[in-house]
């Protein structure tokens, strides 16, 4: 029997159809476009409420369903309601030294954890984590009922301080859980190397732990003041003695047909300066980050 020598020619080439390949270029193209479409209306729906409120901010019209004229007197007007204006000072002074002192406290407790052993700080973290897990109107109940206990002692307990107290404990948790994670990231012996050069052990933290993890303070510090400015169940179960924060005095105004329009111009400026302290603090950061590799 002759050899016979292999010639490509005398064959037909396959198809890849043949080898079991499939075409989806139709199917990923639709799936492309519904998608894109997808995160529009998610993007969308996130906003659309924020998009409403700023519109009504400039109405001149205190119903939501008419849009009557254009004006700015809502963003004058809300300075002239006295009531408006205490609680939003009753709601910055509350956040404000909530965020504080949980920020100062949460911040100790978690280098505190970090250096304890491993089971011990397992079970802090749990016990850490339940105030979190719990239902708001549940820490708010319980709280009262807790600072119903000294009523025959002062029956003007109800007040600052018994929302400034709730707010601490419920954002409390939040700053050990933002600065735990930076703990983590820095050199474990970094407190006893400055203790063996003889540094004090406060001042150690000072001076060597909280500047290597400034960054989870801050965004705890952000993350708390956000929660416990935006709070309305907590803060309704254990305010008293007509102290009102904004949600509280929202809430007080909802039988109403309509909201004070004052309302609408506050929340419009208050998310533009949010807005705007984001965008300057990311340009500030990008331009750090720019001179830090240009040293490097």
């Amino acid at each position: 029997m002759e050899n016979q020598v292999y010639n490509p020619a005398n064959y037909e080439r396959a198809s890849i159809e043949e080898y079991g390949y499939k075409n989806h270029k139709a199917l990923k193209i639709t799936w492309s476009i519904i998608s894109k479409v997808l995160v529009v209306f998610a993007i969308f729906m996130l906003y659309f409420s924020v998009l409403v409120i700023a519109i009504q901010s400039f109405n001149s019209s205190d119903s939501t369903t008419e849009f009557k004229s254009f004006t700015f007197d809502n963003y004058i007007s809300m300075f002239t309601k006295r009531s408006l204006n205490d609680s939003i000072l009753n709601t910055f002074k509350t956040s404000i030294f909530a965020t504080l002192i949980a920020t100062v406290l949460g911040t100790l407790v978690a280098i505190g954890t970090f250096y304890l052993p491993p089971k011990i700080k397992n079970r802090l973290t749990l016990l850490n984590n339940i105030p979190l897990l719990n239902a708001d109107i549940v820490t708010g109940t319980s709280l009262m009922l807790i600072f119903s206990i000294f009523l025959p002692i002062n029956k003007q307990i109800f007040g600052f301080w018994t929302i400034l107290i709730a707010h601490v404990y419920f954002i409390f948790p939040y700053i050990v859980l933002s600065v735990l994670p930076k703990m983590k990231e820095i050199d474990p012996n970094m407190l006893d190397a400055s203790l063996d050069l003889g540094v004090r052990p406060f001042k150690s933290v000072l001076k060597v732990i909280i500047p290597a993890i400034k960054g989870g303070i801050f965004s705890g510090l952000v993350l708390a003041f956000t929660i416990s400015f935006e709070d309305f169940v907590v803060g309704y179960f254990t305010t008293g003695n007509g102290y009102n924060t904004l949600s509280i005095w929202i809430y007080s105004s909802i039988g109403r047909k309509s909201l004070f329009p004052g309302v609408y111009a506050f929340s419009t400026a208050l998310t533009v300066v949010m807005i705007v302290g984001i965008v300057i603090y990311n340009i500030i950061k990008g331009r750090i980050g720019a001179k830090n590799e240009k040293k490097n």
